[in-house]
C-alpha cells in the first residue's frame, strides 16, 4: 500500500524552495556591493574629492572644507564609498530580483517589465547626473554668494556628504516620473485625459515635494520642481503613445474579425 505525502508538507516545499532561492539572491546582491565596496575604498579620498568638486570650486582663495569631529576624516569618504558601491551595484542587484520573480511573470509582462526596469535605472542614473552637473553649481554658487561678507565659507565635511547624498536621492527619485505616470495609465488606474486635467495640482504638488527634499530655499526648490513638471509630461506623452498603439492594434484586431 503506498503512502502519500501529507499535503501540507507538499505546500510549504515550494515556499521554503523560493525563500532559499530568495536568500541565495539576496547574498549575491550583498556580495557584489562588499566586492564592489573593497575595489573602491582605495579611492575613497579622491571619490569624495571629486563629490565635492562642486562647492570647492566656488569656495574663495583660500578657503577649505573642514571636519568638526574627530572620526569624520574617515567615516565621512567610508561613507560615501559605501554609497557609491550600493549606487554602482543597483543593475546587478535588479538583475537578482528580476531573476526571482520573472519565472512567474507571463511573456507580455516579462517584454513590457525589461524596458521598465533598464529605463527606470537609467533615469535615476540620470537624476544624479542632473543633481551633479547642473544643480550643484547653480545652488553652491547661490549659498556662497549671498552670505555676509565678514563670514568664512568653511562647510563640515560630514554635512556636506548628508547634504548632497539627499540631493542625489531626490533628483534620482523625482526622475522615475515618467515611469509611475506610465505605469498608472498603462494599467488602467487613471486616464492620459484625467492627468492632463490635474495639471494645476501636479505643478502644485511638484513644489511642495521640492520644498520638502531640498534646503529651504527657492533656487534649490525650483530646480526640483521644474525637472519634475517636465518629466511628468513625458510620461503622460508616453501614454498617449502606448493608448494610440493599443487602439490601433484594437482596430486592427476588429477588422481580421470582421474579415
Amino acid at each position: 500500500m503506498s503512502k502519500t505525502g501529507d499535503p501540507q508538507e507538499q505546500n510549504q516545499a515550494p515556499l521554503i524552495e523560493h525563500l532559499i532561492e530568495l536568500r541565495s539572491r539576496l547574498m549575491r546582491a550583498v556580495i557584489a556591493i562588499l566586492v564592489i565596496f573593497l575595489g573602491l575604498y582605495a579611492f575613497a579620498n579622491d571619490i569624495y574629492l571629486f563629490v565635492a568638486q562642486p562647492l570647492m570650486a566656488l569656495l574663495p582663495e583660500g578657503s577649505q572644507m573642514i571636519a568638526t569631529e574627530v572620526a569624520s576624516p574617515f567615516l565621512a569618504p567610508f561613507k560615501l564609498t559605501l554609497v557609491v558601491a550600493v549606487f554602482a551595484a543597483v543593475p546587478y542587484v535588479l538583475h537578482q530580483a528580476w531573476a526571482f520573480v520573472a519565472p512567474g511573470l507571463y511573456d507580455n509582462e516579462k517584454a513590457l517589465a525589461l524596458p521598465i526596469l533598464a529605463s527606470s535605472i537609467a533615469l535615476f542614473y540620470g537624476g544624479a547626473a542632473f543633481a551633479y552637473y547642473v544643480v550643484f553649481p547653480l545652488l553652491f554658487q547661490f549659498f556662497t554668494q549671498t552670505g555676509p561678507e565678514n563670514v568664512a565659507v568653511m562647510t563640515d565635511i560630514n554635512q556636506y556628504l548628508n547634504f548632497v547624498l539627499k540631493l542625489f536621492f531626490a533628483f534620482g527619485v523625482a526622475f522615475e516620473i515618467p515611469i509611475a505616470t506610465f505605469l498608472l495609465i498603462l494599467s488602467g488606474a487613471t486616464t492620459v485625459e484625467s492627468l492632463s486635467k490635474k495639471r494645476p495640482y501636479v505643478v502644485l504638488g511638484c513644489f511642495v515635494i521640492g520644498m520638502l527634499l531640498t534646503p529651504p530655499d527657492v533656487v534649490s526648490q525650483s530646480l526640483l520642481a521644474v525637472p519634475m513638471y517636465l518629466l511628468y509630461e513625458v510620461g503622460l506623452l508616453f501614454g498617449r503613445l502606448v493608448r494610440r498603439k493599443r487602439d490601433r492594434d484594437a482596430g486592427e484586431t476588429a477588422s481580421d474579425d470582421e474579415g
